[in-house]
């Protein structure tokens, strides 16, 4: 039934497209648009809040943005207070408690928030006053908790201990570790044990230290102007005290002279993820941003970019390549990086430092510069549609000591981009010799490949948090212990053969949501290897997949494509409702590669290579036999489906919460209802 759900989806993440786009060309670019910025009005508190206000009357409403413009702080051992402090200024203050602050926003239908470094409010103007108040209140007079803070510290743990089977948090932190060092603050890791350290004196002095009106700025922005907002702001902040503020300087961290390549172990993943990496000197607003920002626009900035056109369009390795070049006060970073299957990190390694020289050596068409320079121009004139936007780049230019006409010279110092700039910014800026390789896989399956880019073949081994790690490999299961064993533990955990083969069908509701609208999927299977959901949206059904057992088709808007022979056998192995039971038959070739850890639980790792040669490698808890994590790689990618939430239904256990990971796509499923053995009409599963 597992194997179901996973099919399901797979269809839903890819929908069924009637008309095909050859998106090997470039689309031609339409002219840039011409700008009109608008003025930004400003004033500063006594206090030394400075405040940027944009009027925009077309709704009866108004929003506040609290921004503290605060150095980066180094915490040691206590690493993740001040992300904490910012959270806890939201649950209550002197005044007012958590359950009367939360309701005074909820009455008010208003958008509410707090950070390290934000307070953000938004409501109707009717009820400006009291937003105003109530965020004043949170400023200067939040009343931390002892309760309230370990509930936090929980929830940060929980999600410390999901990011250690996450291969993207584990490339993110890993690669700020390379960049920038454990003792600089961007390269600083909040782990468990940092949170676990954390006290309620050391949020109160992040909170005394650091929340100053002097080092504030307050965007005010919607119906209202700039007589209105002074009155307001100095009424609710006027009587906010300043104080000094501890600053912090750090020295520019060192780049390695020549390229090392770095490889963090993921027992069992059957996808890597690549990237190079390098720090770089980048103001913003300096003379090369505009120029920087349109070079990574035609590398990997968007789905036409050279990255992606390659190892996605061209040769299929990897959903989306992307790369970024940031600029910072302190210290900026390049990175490109992409998730490819195992068997082709090597190639798409090569093709991603291909196209990396391509930039640095000038191999750029003036297509692809126009085409960049004109999608960033629209761009820029969409984000001016927010009244938002023309008040952030007030504060930009307050921050970080811009020209006045930065922002309104924009679109022409755009246009001026040439291609020797783009080549002079690459070469610059991009400079794989001087940073990292970083690749975080499966060290079976994939040090050889990552060998042949690193300099006298050394790849350097860490862990996840950054550390050198060692040649670590899997544990080895205990004598006795085969693949077959574990299986046949998974069947007697979930109910056993003889609860099962009670099954002649099963109906399961689930919900969940995508793009932020709310799905139920209802999903009827019937032996043998009969299927057939509905995907519907508020009660209307958007979708059907049905499945008789030896063909199937997908029907949207009434009309069905059929599924090619392929997909009908792909379908005869994925909708048994036991599939389990026919991993111990002769199709399928079964390994049990050791005992791995997951979310701190030991877990079996079988490789099960299916009828056809797709191969499937599936996670079993040591300790209760059920099927935590199956993940799997096809020519479209890879997949990965997380169980838990194992319930028992008439003494058959069925995972009732399920996270699908489908490329850049997420989905979480929520099983509502299970129903064992319904009564099914044949025509459920005709089209």
């Amino acid at each position: 039934m597992k194997k179901l759900y996973s099919s399901i989806l797979s269809l839903l993440f890819c929908a069924v497209t009637i008309a095909q786009v050859d998106r090997s060309k470039m689309p031609e670019p339409g002219p840039a648009p011409k700008i009109e910025l608008g003025e930004t009005q400003s004033f500063t508190l006594e206090n030394g809040l400075k405040v940027f206000v944009v009027e925009n009357h077309k709704l009866p409403k108004v929003s506040f943005s609290l921004q503290f413009d605060n150095d980066p702080i180094v915490e040691g051992d206590k690493a993740g207070a001040a992300q904490i402090a910012g959270d806890l200024l939201a649950k209550g203050t002197t005044n007012r408690t958590k359950e009367e602050l939360n309701f005074e926003v909820d009455f008010m239908g208003a958008r509410f928030f707090t950070s390290a470094n934000s307070v953000f409010g938004s409501a109707l103007k009717k009820h400006q006053e009291k937003l105003l108040d109530i965020m004043s209140d949170v400023v200067k007079n939040s009343d931390f908790k002892t309760e309230e803070l370990e509930k936090l510290k929980t929830q940060y743990i929980s999600g410390k201990q999901t990011e250690k089977d996450d291969p993207d948090a584990i490339a993110s932190n890993v690669q700020r570790v390379l960049l920038y060092g454990k003792n600089h603050p961007y390269g600083e890791l909040t782990t468990e044990e940092t949170l676990k350290n954390i006290e309620l004196d050391d949020v109160k002095a992040y909170y005394s230290s650091y929340v100053k009106p002097n080092v504030a700025y307050m965007a005010v922005v919607g119906d209202i102007d700039l007589k209105e907002a002074k009155t307001l702001i100095t009424k609710y902040f006027g009587d906010w005290e300043s104080g000094e503020v501890p600053t912090h300087t750090y020295e520019m961290p060192e780049a390695p002279k020549t390229m090392k390549v770095v490889l963090v172990n993921k027992p069992g993943a059957v996808q890597s993820v690549i990237s190079t990496i390098n720090i770089l000197d980048l103001k913003p607003g300096s003379a090369d941003a505009i120029a920087a920002n349109i070079t990574n626009g035609i590398l990997g900035g968007g789905f036409v970019s050279k990255l992606n056109l390659n190892l996605r369009e061209a040769n299929s390795y990897t959903y989306g390549a992307r790369s970024s070049i940031s600029s910072d006060e302190l210290v900026g970073s390049f990175t490109a990086s992409a998730k490819v299957r195992n068997e082709v990190t090597d190639s798409a390694l090569a093709e991603m430092l291909k196209e990396i020289n391509n930039m640095r050596t000038g191999n750029i068409s003036s297509d692809e510069l126009e085409t960049t320079k004109r999608y960033r121009a629209g761009t820029f004139a969409i984000g001016l549609e927010n009244a938002q936007t023309k008040a952030r780049f007030a504060i930009n230019i307050e921050k970080y000591n811009l020209d006045e006409d930065y922002y309104a010279n924009y679109l022409k110092n755009v246009a001026a981009v040439t291609l020797e700039d783009v080549k002079a910014v690459s070469k610059k800026y991009i400079n794989p010799t001087n940073g990292y390789i970083l690749v975080v896989g499966n060290k079976d399956e994939i040090l050889d490949k990552v060998k042949a880019f690193a300099p006298g073949g050394k790849v350097v081994l860490m862990d996840i948090n950054g550390d050198l790690a060692t040649e670590n490999t899997l544990k080895p299961a205990p004598a006795g212990i085969d693949a077959k064993t574990v299986i046949n533990q998974y069947i007697n955990a979930v109910g056993g053969t003889k609860n099962w083969s009670k099954l002649k069908g099963m109906k399961t509701e689930m919900s969940t949501s995508t793009q932020g609208m709310p799905l139920t999927i209802t999903t009827i299977a019937a032996t043998p290897n009969k299927s057939a959901t509905e995907i519907a949206v508020n009660g209307n059904v958007m979708q059907k997949i049905v499945f008789d057992g030896e063909k199937g088709a997908v029907i949207q808007g009434g009309q069905a494509q059929e599924f090619d022979d392929e997909r009908n056998q792909k379908m005869a192995v994925e909708t048994a409702m036991f599939p389990e039971a026919d991993y111990l038959k002769g199709e399928y070739s079964l390994e049990l590669k050791g005992i791995d850890l997951q979310n701190d639980e030991e877990v079996y790792v079988v490789k099960i290579e299916k009828p056809g040669g797709n191969v499937m490698t599936n996670f079993y808890s040591v300790e209760s036999g059920f099927l935590i994590l199956s993940q799997e790689t096809t020519d479209a990618g890879m997949s990965e489906a997380l169980y838990s939430d194992y319930k028992s239904v008439k003494k058959v256990m069925v995972p009732h919460k399920i996270l699908r990971n489908a490329g850049p796509q997420k989905m979480e499923l929520k099983v509502e209802k299970v129903v064992l053995n319904p009564k099914v009409d044949e025509e459920t599963f005709k089209f």
